[in-house]
């Protein structure tokens, strides 16, 4: 069943890397598809059982715990994560059969547990009796006191997190961002409109077996799937870059002209920094400031693959001052470190963070604007930024900066992904088709 290579023992290795080591999915994925050189069909499988299983880790827990005698405390972690792997499959993909997915699971468990044959027993009993259930319609039901513990189990997010969101959103927008997380993502990419049109890089991709979608709001944005974008040709000459629609609508709120000097704070790795180039066509000067060497590596090689000649590099702490650049940018980017929660669908294991890991969060990144806010000039334009969708971090740090900067004032700005503002907008994936995300525009009086 589960030859050297397949798919499921590739997204297995994946979960286990994730699991023991603290890796990132995407990377451990990624890792495992080039060693078993899985590609199409099957390294499509491997994703979606990679990412579908953490992002339903709750609720095949809740499933799993009806089943295993003895608590779930008790089994193997490895026997735990191939039973969450088995059980998402027979209660959450339809395509597959059970067959396969009950047959597989417990091969894997025979290949990779210590308990050995009788583990993969366990197993066999465990998923069969979810799948005869799952048929008879008979599974476990939740039974939660509120819409906010209800949602934190069906979608697996952290009910802290939850609860957060359906005190800014309210509790019916809190359960449509909880179940857009745990969507697939496509694939975003941004056209280098310097080398060529949307329409004709769109149209290449077609043609080279991609689905390809423009964004609805923004054209030069296309929605992918069904390919390996770094290896294709366009991608490795500058054509299109991997960027998403709100990372690009951040870099448009900015608006930086040619001839410019901007400031990216916290730039790795890099893809803001390469569209302030190509909107100044490549005249004037971008500081893309890391505190990471090797980041600094990847955005001088990115911006060498866009043939983009205006980006310098500096290794840098965005809450520590350097002093030749006081009041010399005419635009300035913040986008801090965050805790990531508006990117949950392409970092699932993200909702493993707790209240307490993030708290902590708001000092560092007020620390990091108002660093930032000395690098501009009088007049000129500062953008905070985050991929969260806590207001935490978001509207509470620009309004306590606000309030200790009277030099600088919220700017009112439009944009086609999410209509007029007064200044501060956060991107919502099931509302604006992008990552969640903050943006905040200000303007230093002159």
């Amino acid at each position: 069943m589960n030859k050297p290579g397949s798919a499921r023992q590739a997204a297995a290795q994946a979960l286990f890397a994730v699991q023991e080591q603290g890796a990132w999915s995407e990377e451990a994925l990624h890792r495992q598809l080039d060693a078993a050189a899985l590609h199409g069909r099957d390294a499509a499988l491997a994703a979606r059982l990679t990412y579908g299983t953490l992002q339903n880790y709750a609720m095949c827990d809740f499933y799993l715990a009806h089943y295993v005698k003895g608590g779930l405390h008790k089994l193997e972690p490895r026997v735990h994560t191939l039973l969450r792997m088995g059980v998402y499959q027979l209660t959450m993909l339809a395509r597959i059969p059970d067959h396969a997915a009950v047959g597989e699971t417990v091969a894997l468990v025979r290949r990779y547990a210590k308990g050995g044959a009788r583990a993969a027993g366990l197993a066999n009993g465990v998923l069969r009796a979810v799948a005869r259930d799952q048929q008879a319609d008979t599974l476990p039901r939740p039974d939660c006191p509120d819409k906010e513990s209800y949602y934190a189990l069906r979608y697996s997010q952290p009910e802290w997190f939850i609860r957060q969101l359906s005190a800014r959103f309210g509790w019916k927008q809190a359960g449509q961002i909880a179940a857009a997380n745990n969507e697939p993502a496509p694939l975003s990419v941004r056209v280098n409109r310097r080398k060529l049109p949307p329409e004709e890089a769109a149209e290449r991709l077609r043609q080279d077996g991609f689905a390809v979608q423009p964004h609805p709001a923004m054209p030069h944005i296309l929605l992918c799937t069904g390919g390996d974008i770094a290896r294709h040709p366009l991608f490795l000459s500058g054509g299109v870059t991997v960027q998403d629609a709100a990372s690009a609508a951040c870099v448009e709120v900015l608006d930086p002209v040619p001839g410019s000097f901007v400031v990216d704070c916290c730039a790795a790795p890099g893809g803001k920094s390469f569209y302030i180039a190509e909107r100044m066509d490549d005249q004037g000067a971008v500081l893309s400031c890391d505190i990471y060497p090797h980041k600094l590596q990847t955005i001088a090689q990115g911006a060498a693959r866009l043939g983009l000649g205006s980006i310098r590099t500096r290794l840098a702490d965005g809450r520590a001052a350097q002093e030749d650049l006081t009041g010399k940018a005419d635009f300035v980017l913040c986008d801090a470190p965050c805790s990531g929660f508006g990117i949950l669908r392409k970092k699932p294991e993200i909702r493993f963070k707790t209240d307490a890991q993030t708290a902590g969060l708001p000092g560092t990144q007020a620390a990091i604007l108002q660093n930032a806010a000395q690098y501009v000039r009088p007049g000129g334009t500062l953008v905070y930024s985050t991929c969260t969708v806590l207001e935490r971090e978001n509207e509470g740090v620009v309004r306590a900066f606000l309030q200790h900067s009277p030099a600088f004032a919220l700017e009112p700005f439009g944009h086609p992904v999410c209509g007029r503002t007064e200044g501060m907008v956060t991107l919502l994936p099931h509302l604006h088709h992008t990552d969640g995300f903050f943006i905040a525009k200000l303007r230093r009086k002159p």
